[in-house]
């Protein structure tokens, strides 16, 4: 079901632009795209925009990206086979969505961004996909989709909990949701501020707000976990108010890259053989939206 956000009707809608039954209120197009949240959607302080196409052009080859879609792909295959429909908050350029594509062809594709310069890059990607700009907090769905999926998302959005609340309505009851969020306050350094994050989670902290927005916590477990002390040690030579740019902590060699991959591989493979790091980089939670 759609909600208008004007005036809080239900209704079933064909298409985004479809006026609101109750109050005719018609959701805006921005450069082709259905915008739920317009006044943001070329600028808000939650991330920014410029590091879209550096993204674009690296996330494939990148052995974080790369091993974190990995674990998403098997958090889905593992706990929610019997997904038909999947919406991706803040898809940026589409690359774990079109990841999750190429595993799941049965799975009906949708994403939304907060940044229209980012769908961009996911149109390419995902032509297929049903790509939309929304603000989180204002989610514009009720009960619609089977499974919902935030990565790396709600640490740049201080009122993280409504977002969870919003995720948890826009679900069927039973359906799930996955998060990924960096991890570990002690962490917190430049790269922290120049990304706009809120917060980096602590251990128990997610899983708690969900299970005060609704939900059941079926899989938690820190990632990123070899490689803890090396992201230790490249946090402390970023001092909090150095000038960054995304490629300062993203790039790296491209023999590193190799090796940096394998080593999440091999951490990846413990995971899914039963195995919970308590530490991390970074933390991937899945859950089920309980009943109202």
């Amino acid at each position: 079901m759609r909600r208008c956000l004007s005036c809080g009707t239900l209704f079933r809608a064909e298409a985004h632009t479809q006026p609101c039954p109750g109050c005719g209120q018609a959701v805006a197009v921005l450069e082709g795209v259905s915008c739920y949240a317009p006044e943001l959607a070329r600028e808000s302080s939650g991330f920014n925009p410029e590091g879209f196409a550096w993204l674009a052009q690296r996330e494939s080859g990148h052995f974080w990206f790369r091993a974190r879609s990995e674990l998403i792909a098997f958090v889905v295959r593992r706990y929610f086979p019997a997904a038909r429909n999947f919406l991706e908050i803040g898809c940026g350029t589409g690359f774990v969505l079109s990841s999750l594509a190429q595993r799941f062809p049965n799975l009906a594709m949708s994403g939304s961004e907060i940044f229209i310069q980012g769908l961009g890059f996911a149109a390419q990607r995902m032509p297929d996909a049903d790509l939309f700009q929304m603000d989180a907090r204002h989610i514009p769905f009720r009960n619609e989709f089977d499974l919902l999926g935030a990565f790396d998302v709600i640490e740049h959005i201080e009122e993280d909990e409504a977002v969870l609340r919003e995720i948890h309505a826009a679900v069927v009851p039973g359906g799930g949701a996955i998060f990924t969020v960096p991890q570990h306050p002690s962490l917190w350094s430049a790269q922290d501020e120049h990304a706009c994050h809120k917060r980096r989670y602590r251990r128990g902290e997610l899983e708690a707000k969900l299970q005060r927005a609704g939900f059941e916590v079926l899989f938690s477990t820190s990632f990123v976990s070899l490689l803890l002390p090396l992201l230790y040690l490249s946090r402390r030579k970023k001092r909090v108010g150095d000038e960054l740019a995304i490629e300062d902590e993203m790039s790296v060699g491209t023999a590193t890259n190799q090796i940096l991959y394998r080593l999440l591989q091999a951490e990846g493979a413990l995971i899914r053989a039963g195995l919970r790091f308590p530490a991390g980089g970074s933390r991937l939670v899945a859950a089920r939206a309980k009943a109202n």
